[in-house]
């Protein structure tokens, strides 16, 4: 926490710090600062000195405010915006770090250049910034070596854990007898395929979940389903809540659509309702992204008193609700989720298969209200048409015969005996859990700030 002291102010202080956080890029070009009422919170001062605190990293050119949206670290900075001198003293210009300076000339960057009073040299070990694009890369490249080591962020299952047999016979039903030419040689149901639709709505019944087949659109996994609703309810400099901490990709795929993302703290029993209360007095958002079920990255599941309460706020406030149910595979059937709750009526249920079967099957769906089926539809139709019918038909045949269930039951076994011995080797290394690990996640206190962690 920021101290008074003889020597700075705790606006100078603040100020130093978020300076000393980009200079060594924790804070990456693009990132979004807290907003000031956050930020007064969580240093424990008032909003005047953070606002005066902000005012100062925007005359260093650190910084720069978007109308409606916050304050974000500089994408760049120009060549005449450093020679401006005369906004730094001796010492904050000499050891000033400038990252990602565009060289406009040339069309490349340098990725980072020290600037000193009388020179300028390139960084020899630029630093790579870390954000969800970095991340997903990071995920597909592996680590280098003559042998393939785990990769604990891929977030998906071990290939001997997914391995079975049924997927080729799934593929061999629904490219028999005809079946290959007449679903590839048309474009299919642009809602999807019709045997998986009917598949799928009585899947969701063994969830409570009411949604008959002209009620649900297939889609190209999970996440494309979250970009559909999104894309679908709202346009840039909307107001959407997400859980936070939450899914990397999620917040960056957001606010490259640029909607102002309000961040709703996620505790054990479900989200914060007093801060969610707030944003809608102030900011009336029109969507509301959550995970219910195995919360990624706490493993919470919500429980049914805050299920109520959040449904009862989204239909005081006018706004909808996605739930992803990602995990819901890994979960029990009668885990509370949102949709069962409140019968798909403010609410778009999301989910897939590429965790539990393959992630190279890009299979997901959502179930919608009626009254915005077709605005859905026409969103896929401008971004990908249809989708795979022959895998939509080689799902369905998974679901009807009752291999997803097994193989998802197998999958479970094993999950909580490595999950007991990931608990242990965790405890043995002197870590300990915030929460008691769930699903595929375990939230570990390292002790370590995790910006420094990151890097």
């Amino acid at each position: 926490m920021l101290k008074h002291t003889a020597t700075a102010t705790l606006t100078e202080q603040l100020c130093n710090r978020f300076a000393e956080r980009i200079r060594t890029r924790l804070l990456a070009p693009g990132a979004r600062l807290p907003s000031v009422r956050q930020c007064a919170q969580q240093q424990g001062v008032s909003p005047s000195t953070v606002v005066a605190a902000y005012d100062q990293l925007m005359a260093r050119g650190l910084i720069e405010a978007r109308p409606q949206r916050g304050f974000y670290v500089r994408q760049s900075l120009s060549s005449e915006k450093l020679n401006q001198k005369s906004k730094f003293s001796d010492n904050q210009y000499h050891d000033l770090d400038i990252q990602n300076i565009a060289d406009s000339n040339q069309n490349t960057s340098v990725s980072s250049v020290k600037i000193s009073k009388n020179e300028s040299v390139q960084d020899p070990n630029p630093h790579v910034p870390i954000n969800a694009t970095a991340l997903i890369r990071g995920m597909f490249r592996g680590q280098p070596g003559p042998v393939a080591k785990p990769q604990p962020g891929l977030g998906v299952f071990p290939p001997d854990w997914l391995q079975n047999s049924f997927l080729g016979a799934a593929v061999r039903k629904a490219s028999s007898g005809g079946m290959l030419e007449s679903t590839s040689l048309h474009y299919g149901d642009p809602m999807g395929d019709a045997s998986l639709r009917q598949a799928l709505s009585h899947k969701l019944a063994g969830l409570q979940i009411d949604a008959a087949p002209t009620q649900i659109l297939t889609t190209m996994g999970a996440t494309h389903a979250l970009d559909i609703v999104s894309r679908t309810l709202l346009r840039a400099g909307d107001a959407v809540m997400v859980e936070e901490p939450g899914w990397a990709i999620e917040y960056a795929r957001l606010a490259a659509m640029g909607l102002l993302i309000l961040p709703v703290p996620r505790g054990p029993d479900g989200p914060d309702l007093a801060v969610m209360a707030q944003y809608c007095a102030l900011h009336q958002p029109k969507l509301f992204v959550s995970v219910s079920v195995l919360h990624n990255p706490t493993g919470y599941c919500l429980s049914p008193g805050a299920a109520h309460r959040v449904l009862q706020l989204a239909h005081a406030q006018g706004f909808h609700i996605v739930e992803d149910d990602t995990y819901s595979h890994l979960a029990a059937e009668h885990a509370t989720r949102l949709s069962a709750l409140d019968g798909l009526r403010r609410t778009v249920y999301v989910s897939g298969f590429s965790k539990i079967i393959a992630p190279g099957w890009r299979v997901g769906y959502m179930a919608a209200p009626p009254d915005l089926v077709e605005r859905l539809t026409d969103t896929k139709l401008l971004a990908t048409l249809t989708t795979p019918p022959i895998l939509e038909k080689a799902m369905a045949w998974c679901i009807d015969q009752g291999q997803l269930r097994r193989h998802a039951a197998r999958i479970r076994t094993r999950l909580d005996a490595a999950r007991t011995r990931s608990v242990n080797l965790a405890q043995q290394a002197g870590c300990t859990f915030a929460a008691p690990p769930a699903g595929l996640f375990g939230w570990v206190d390292t002790g370590v700030d995790t910006e420094a962690l990151a890097q």
